[in-house]
């Protein structure tokens, strides 16, 4: 089983986390039969420009080129709000190259709520995300890469949509946990609870010691150490700043909610749900010949 990340001193075709979003992104891959998964693809957008590219999702595309790889599954852990997926873009391209099949996009089975919460919001048509993920996952659901057996495992507290994969001795928990030193994801989204997410949590750490558990963003203090992809059950268990053995449900729930109460909201929110609960298809282009993305306005002042 391989693993492709962003370990020090690897080429750039192998730099597959994204600094602008501090979001990793994997590549798992079966070497006897060829064939991998993608989880958790970046699509480029500068907000500044309001542009949309695809630097992030062609290196990808260049690494699975060049191992010649065939793609099996887009896996998405959940309808993320602090950067755009590629699965879209990369479903397409990876269908156009060789002429096949284009490869299933998944996610869990629960995005249907924050479809229809956030369409509903943003004004987003049903018949813009209707459909559009190709596999919607129920709990426990096995699935294969090749000859390595994949599990989903429900993980909501973050989202209720989220999802984690299980493959081999290694658990993909997108924004359940972080690194140690920084604990556990937020739980102040729309569905979001901080008792799922303690409960997610111990389900993770019951799993055995030496199990990897790949995180879905890291955000390192400058100089204190770069962003690191994994840690195991055992180092969670023992040092996890939130989630350590000893720490109870009530002392998890008091601190995280407290702790979400002061957060600021994504740089990208707004951006990224649009674009997500349509599994990264773009707005369709209207009468004016522009593609468009609603952002609330905050008003100060009176007499508007």
């Amino acid at each position: 089983m391989a693993i492709y990340y962003s370990p020090p001193g690897t080429s750039p075709r192998r730099l597959l986390f994204d600094p602008q979003t501090s979001t990793w992104q994997y590549l798992v891959a079966d070497p006897a039969s060829h064939t991998a998964a993608i989880i958790d693809p970046v699509l480029d957008y500068n907000p500044t420009t309001r542009t949309v590219s695809t630097t992030t999702a062609d290196a990808l595309l260049s690494l699975i080129h060049d191992r010649g790889y065939t793609i099996s599954h887009i896996l998405e852990t959940h309808a993320h709000a602090d950067h755009l997926t590629a699965a879209f873009y990369l479903q397409r391209r990876l269908a156009a190259v060789t002429q096949e099949t284009r490869p299933p996009v998944g996610i869990g089975r629960r995005i249907g709520q924050l479809q229809s919460l956030f369409g509903e919001r943003y004004g987003v048509g049903s018949d813009e995300y209707n459909g559009v993920f190709d596999l919607l996952w129920e709990d426990d659901a096995v699935f294969w890469v090749g000859g390595l057996r994949g599990q989903v495992v429900h993980l909501p507290g973050h989202t209720p949509d989220h999802v984690g994969y299980w493959i081999g001795d290694n658990v993909f928990c997108g924004d359940s946990l972080f690194h140690p030193s920084l604990g556990t994801a937020r739980c102040d989204f729309p569905g979001g609870n901080p008792q799922d997410l303690y409960q997610s949590a111990r389900k993770l750490l019951a799993l055995q010691d030496h199990v990897k558990i790949w995180i879905g963003h890291d955000y390192p203090v400058d100089g204190e150490r770069g962003p690191e992809p994994w840690t195991t059950v055992g180092e969670h268990r023992g040092s996890n700043k939130h989630i350590r053995d000893g720490v109870t449900e009530d002392e998890f729930v008091q601190m995280r909610s407290e702790r979400d109460r002061n957060l600021a909201a994504p740089r990208l929110i707004h951006e990224s749900l649009q674009v997500n609960i349509r599994a990264g298809q773009l707005p369709r282009v209207d009468a004016a010949g522009m593609r468009t993305l609603k952002v609330p306005l905050k008003v100060q002042g009176e007499g508007w």
